[in-house]
């Protein structure tokens, strides 16, 4: 039996919201704008307004952007929509009998339904001198602003992880005169999230402008008497003054954990945002979902947080509709831009559109051949079309993807 055809609980007039991020941002404005007018609390950990992380390895840690744009709605925003806000106080933990949230200052705030999108946090590494001073992560508006007054012009960088993050830091760092090395473990850099034919292609772009990428090559200590000195990695000892760690992110499901909801790497919820207690909802980057493919997935993004929110305030007000969203990506690294829709298998069938050398190309997944993802480099037209292939469902020859003189967007009307 689906869980909206169980008892729903009747009374809506205090909703809680748990996290101060893209997801509980939207949350608030989706709610008000669906009617919701009872009373409606923001509890977010850190002292900031809710504030989109994206930049936080790109144009913020290069200075180019204020703090305060990095604030998804000013203040102002939550007072007209009334909404109380409880910053820079972490949850202690949810009483879901008596459903009340209980906040580390003591305070309790009661809830008829509650929202937690506690998003994620940076996997942290476990080898010797992972305690040394002049270690990093990158996660929030602190982080980022730590990470950059270590970046000085002539210092050695050393980056763990070929991710999103560690790949957009690097490019950040060598065009400031840092000399960088990242270390992968893998065999290619983003190799859980893109194509061969786009690893290839970002390893040659970064390596072009001076980082050095050492692929295969897994971590083995940090080494230095108090500060970092240096990295142990596939045998070898590489000399640097500051590091990186950018090894994925694991969720924030620990409060919810603790309050006895289903867990599995993600806050567990079905297609309608609900976790396995009908009071409580999740949205973002905690939670693990259903996913159009069958099985479940966690996703890491704007888009999931953002369109995920929009689906849980429809939930909680007895309106469900369920979540299917086509999600999408993108990371900016030097003068690349890197934009991706749908999700991919190992089994996809590949079709490249293009040609690397010119800097613009695309990389199309195909199952019985129909568009499941996209990924463009440098071809906003030809990624938006991906899109709305995607969503179409349309079927499309292989060949008639890679003919270059056939723009993508005249697929859709065929």
């Amino acid at each position: 039996m689906s869980a909206w055809q169980t008892e729903r609980p009747n009374r809506t007039d205090r909703i809680v919201i748990v996290g101060g991020g893209q997801a509980g941002c939207q949350a608030v404005a989706s709610l008000r704008d669906e009617g919701y007018a009872g009373d409606l609390t923001l509890v977010g950990e850190e002292p900031f307004l809710p504030y989109q992380r994206p930049p936080l390895s790109k144009a913020y840690l290069q200075g180019k952007v204020e703090r305060e744009r990095l604030f998804l709605r000013s203040e102002s925003f939550y007072r007209q929509h009334d909404c109380a806000l409880r910053l820079g106080v972490p949850v202690s933990a949810i009483d879901r009998t008596a459903r009340v949230v209980r906040l580390q200052d003591g305070e309790a705030l009661a809830y008829d339904r509650l929202l937690l999108a506690t998003g994620a946090t940076a996997r942290h590494v476990r080898v010797p001198g992972a305690d040394l001073e002049g270690l990093h992560y990158l996660r929030t508006i602190a982080d980022a602003e730590q990470l950059r007054c270590k970046l000085h012009r002539g210092r050695r960088l050393a980056i763990v992880g070929g991710g999103y993050i560690g790949l957009e830091v690097a490019a950040v760092a060598a065009a400031w005169g840092l000399k960088v090395t990242v270390f992968e473990a893998l065999e290619r850099p983003m190799a859980r999230v893109v194509s061969p034919a786009v690893s290839h292609f970002f390893t040659a772009v970064h390596r072009a402008a001076g980082v050095a990428i050492l692929l295969g090559t897994r971590l083995e200590q940090f080494a230095g008497a108090g500060h970092l000195t240096g990295i142990r990695a596939g045998g070898e000892l590489y000399p640097a003054d500051v590091a990186l760690i950018g090894v994925g992110a694991a969720a924030n499901d620990s409060l919810a954990k603790a309050a006895g909801l289903a867990t599995d790497d993600g806050i567990i919820v079905d297609a309608f945002t609900q976790t396995s207690d009908p009071h409580v909802f999740a949205a973002g980057d905690c939670t693990r979902h259903p996913s159009p493919y069958g099985g479940s997935h966690r996703l890491e993004c704007v888009q999931n947080a953002v369109d995920q929110a929009k689906h849980a305030a429809l939930a909680m007000l007895d309106r469900p509709k369920p979540y299917a969203e086509v999600p999408w990506f993108w990371s900016d690294q030097f003068q690349t831009k890197l934009q991706i829709a749908g999700l991919a298998r190992a089994d996809d069938v590949l079709v490249v559109r293009g040609d690397a050398d010119s800097q613009r190309f695309c990389v199309f997944h195909l199952r019985s051949d129909v568009i499941s993802a996209v990924e463009a480099i440098n071809s906003p037209p030809d990624y938006m079309a991906g899109r709305k292939l995607i969503e179409a469902k349309r079927r499309v020859a292989p060949e008639r993807l890679a003919d270059c003189t056939r723009p993508v967007k005249s697929l859709l009307d065929a």
